[in-house]
């Protein structure tokens, strides 16, 4: 695994349950974390529990004994890094978004398709798909019991960097990060309604906004010791220095699926008092059905097939043995929580490996959201302009 901070823990806690829940068909050893500072990846790797420590990603993917390459870093790095774990046969594992830009995102596509004719396997880390009330909420639309779906509504909000003397950490700037909270958080919105709705998003009309612009230089956390930035210098001759921030704070649009769906989409992380606020409404002819986020084990279910004296939301509890991953935890009643999306991930990804099958979502599957956030902000350059989506390559499979 690459990168040992919030995702590499995420991740770690995953790949140590995954074999102690389900029942696989390959075991996970968790043989090598890299990251940049060898005292901070040395302490991470007794944390997480990897059995050695590297500073040098190369390692990885050169060594015989290593058959899996986990990318968590940045998304400035996702593409090197997957291309030549890819071409030195490795599987890969790499977080969302897939990368910074839809050429490298093309270029790590194409390579996976080129890749699997050889029995490499890849997949791009969504985890949001696998909480279970998500893959429930997909199950009963594919079994039409929303009939034809007419309206898609998501929100992604976050509040933190609400205050201006957060510092200018990597996520918010874009020659590492790619995008703000349109590539970081709504990337998920993105990929989660496609996901449950088996449709895709075909055009956009966006606006975005950056509501601090600038923000303290913090040598710690964004790694800017000794530089400039955007020739940028201590406030008034005398406060800090500080950086221009080159990302979006918050990202609106309204956007088509190709099967007919109108959709509304909000990602900010200046939505003062939300912490981690994801929620999802699907409404068709014959029923609605929507997922919160800070209800991580609930569906909200209307159908309106019901008599009239019987309708209403009705709250699904997802702790059932039937229901989507649910079979190897707790008795009924027991809830989960979100590190455990990460866990069902794994099993998901180790189990295609193991049975030489591909996995989802592909990195065709990421190469099409980051063609949906590249016209969200092309429609936000352009004044809200009507953008359609870019498709992707002939060549590498939908």
């Amino acid at each position: 695994m690459i990168g040992y901070a919030f995702m590499g823990a995420a991740h770690s806690q995953a790949w140590r349950t995954v074999n102690r829940v389900y029942d696989l068909p390959a075991r996970v050893r968790m043989s090598l974390v890299c990251g940049r500072d060898t005292a901070k990846v040395a302490a991470a790797a007794d944390r997480l529990g990897w059995e050695a420590h590297t500073t040098d990603w190369r390692r990885l993917v050169e060594s015989d004994e290593i058959d899996v390459v986990d990318v968590c870093t940045p998304g400035d790095s996702h593409a090197e890094i997957a291309l030549a774990a890819l071409a030195a046969g490795k599987h890969v594992l790499c977080e969302k978004p897939l990368a910074n830009t839809v050429a490298e995102a093309r270029a790590m596509a194409a390579a996976a398709a080129t890749a699997r004719a050889s029995g490499v396997r890849s997949m791009c880390g969504f985890n949001y798909r696998r909480v279970p009330a998500v893959a429930m909420m997909r199950r009963l639309i594919a079994d039409g019991r929303l009939g034809t779906v007419r309206h898609v509504r998501a929100a992604y909000l976050q509040d933190w960097i609400v205050d201006p003397q957060f510092p200018l950490v990597w996520r918010l700037q874009r020659d590492r990060a790619g995008s703000g909270a349109l590539g970081d958080i709504g990337a998920h919105i993105i990929d989660l309604t496609q996901f449950v709705t088996g449709q895709r998003i075909t055009g956009v009309s966006a606006v975005t906004e950056t509501f601090v612009k600038e923000r303290p230089l913090s040598a710690a956390s964004s790694g800017l010791a000794g530089q400039a930035t955007n020739g940028a210098g201590p406030v008034d001759g005398h406060g800090p220095a500080t950086g221009t921030v080159t990302v979006d704070d918050a990202a609106v649009f309204v956007a088509r699926l190709d099967g007919g769906a109108l959709a509304t989409y909000e990602a900010s992380r200046f939505a003062t008092g939300r912490k981690n606020a994801l929620r999802v409404e699907i409404n068709g002819s014959l029923g609605t059905v929507a997922f919160d986020l800070e209800r991580l084990n609930e569906l909200e279910f209307y159908d309106a097939t019901r008599p009239a004296a019987e309708q209403g939301f009705t709250r699904i509890l997802m702790t059932e043995e039937d229901h989507p991953y649910m079979s190897a935890w707790w008795p009924p009643g027991h809830i989960i929580g979100y590190e455990h999306s990460f866990t069902h991930q794994m099993r998901d990804f180790v189990e295609a490996v193991a049975t030489g099958v591909d996995p989802a979502p592909s990195f065709a599957d990421g190469l099409q959201v980051q063609l949906v956030l590249d016209a969200v902000i092309r429609s936000a350059e352009l004044g809200s302009s009507w953008t359609d989506v870019e498709p992707t390559l002939e060549a590498v499979p939908a």
